[in-house]
């Protein structure tokens, strides 16, 4: 998630632990013990593309790691807060709580955590949330500014009371995601039966910004296939699917690169490609894609959000980010919201794929 959000959720956790010994400081610890997980991103200069890939969510969010640091920081911070009687073990679970709460969160998104390491290489994602989603975070952030204005003991059980709504809201609010996700998964798994379509695996994601409108991904053998559903259409009402081909022969004569390998690995298997005059294109498939405008009425642009070209000949940093830039956010945020009510013209319209380095749109199959 993003990191207005694991600072709320560290204040909020430090509210729960420390705050009737320490008051409003006990958001202000938490705040900052929840944003520490992150602070892998300090490393970020000394590190190219695939290295951030691979350290980002890595070890800073490991299980072994967040109660080595339990016990670690356990004494010095009871030592640093002796006059308010805070014992060793309730600063180790301080600690503990708002590190774990952090990597949970982000657990839900589709990014994914390496909660494993060392262990295990697979990063653990629920696909229940966008990386970053309002609804989730403004709860947490009201309640936490209404608490700073109730300092005193005597207003201990107002705190309380506006903690649990606010937490409550928050939770609440990833229960739907959970629910949700369980309906529309049923619809778009009942629409592939109808079709007699066999696949290998699929996955669910909501779309940017909300839980009402989810995405599909499915993999058939050479082709990846991209469907949408909103929780307010009806089971029965059919998905268009949207057939991207892999084109998994364009990463042959790189597939034992160290860039490509961490690609592959990042994106889990959800992956499309495409060759280039410079090398080659690719695409994790998992976050989705901006939809815009083609050039003729009746088109629309699909660019990948979490998209990557690979420069072999390149001295130092051989793969660069081609994430879409200049996209109009109020345009972007009306097409979500008119396909979430059903309108699916402009976002489901006859689809290209753009954005390739030094390559024209390419047409793109549908099924209805």
């Amino acid at each position: 998630m993003d990191s207005l959000t694991q600072a709320a959720l560290g204040a909020a956790v430090g509210e729960a632990v420390l705050g009737k010994r320490l008051g409003n400081n006990a958001m202000i610890w938490g705040l900052l013990f929840g944003t520490l997980p992150d602070l892998d991103v300090i490393a970020s200069p000394l590190l190219d593309t695939a290295q951030k890939l691979v350290f980002h969510r890595g070890a800073s969010h490991s299980l072994i790691l967040m109660i080595l640091a339990s016990f670690l920081l356990a004494k010095p911070l009871a030592k640093l807060w002796k006059q308010q009687k805070i014992t060793p073990a309730r600063a180790g679970v301080f600690v503990f709580l708002t590190w774990s709460t952090h990597v949970l969160i982000d657990c839900f998104t589709v990014y994914g955590t390496s909660v494993l390491w060392p262990f295990s290489e697979t990063r653990v994602a629920f696909n229940h949330l966008f990386i970053i989603d309002p609804l989730y975070t403004m709860p947490l952030v009201i309640s936490l500014i209404w608490l700073a204005f109730y300092r005193t003991k005597k207003h201990l059980k107002k705190r309380r009371r506006i903690f649990r709504w606010g937490m409550g809201l928050s939770t609440g609010y990833i229960a739907f995601s959970i629910a949700m996700k369980f309906l529309v998964s049923a619809a778009f798994d009942a629409d592939l039966e109808k079709r007699e379509v066999s696949y290998i695996r699929r996955m669910e994601a909501p779309t940017a910004f909300n839980t009402l409108l989810w995405r599909s991904v499915v993999e058939r053998d050479e082709e990846l296939w991209v469907g949408y559903r909103s929780v307010f259409q009806l089971p029965s009402t059919p998905v268009r699917w949207t057939i991207y081909p892999r084109n998994t022969d364009a990463l042959v004569p790189y597939e034992n690169e160290r860039e490509i390998k961490t690609l592959k690995w990042f994106s889990q298997g959800w992956w499309i490609a495409r060759p280039h005059a410079k090398g080659v294109w690719l695409a994790d498939m998992r976050f989705g894609e901006t939809r815009t405008h083609g050039a003729k009425p009746g088109m629309v642009d699909s660019r990948i959000m979490f998209s990557w070209s690979f420069r072999p000949d390149e001295e130092r940093d051989r793969l660069r980010n081609t994430r879409p830039l200049g996209i109009d956010g109020k345009d972007a945020l009306k097409r979500i919201a008119l396909r979430i009510l059903g309108k699916s013209e402009q976002w489901e319209a006859n689809p290209r794929l753009a954005g390739i380095p030094g390559s024209f749109p390419e047409f793109l199959a549908v099924e209805d």
